[in-house]
């Protein structure tokens, strides 16, 4: 069940005022062009696909295994734990 991230959202008066104001139906949609939906999109694909970089902290035996694991399936031991979160964060691991 994913929870509701807005709970305890605290808004400032100006988000307060936009958010009145959509809830009264005094904000209207304007509707955008094709060109600007594609580009748009393109950004948000974008913004999604980027790879970032962390850090993150494991003990030896953990990291140890986790390269043995990667040498077995044949991909580098970044590529496994990317896999492996990537999974998770999609709920395909319980």
């Amino acid at each position: 069940m994913i929870k509701n991230p807005f709970k305890n959202l605290h808004l400032d008066p100006e988000e307060q005022e936009i958010n009145n104001a959509v809830e009264a139906g005094k904000v209207r949609l304007i509707p955008l062009s094709t060109r600007e939906k594609k580009r748009i999109q393109g950004i948000a694909k974008a913004t999604l696909e980027k790879a970032r970089n962390i850090n993150i902290r494991l003990t030896e035996a953990d990291l140890f295994r986790i390269k043995a694991k990667a040498i077995e399936e044949g991909m580098p031991y970044q590529t496994l734990v990317a896999s492996i979160l990537h999974k998770y964060s999609m709920g395909r691991f319980a």
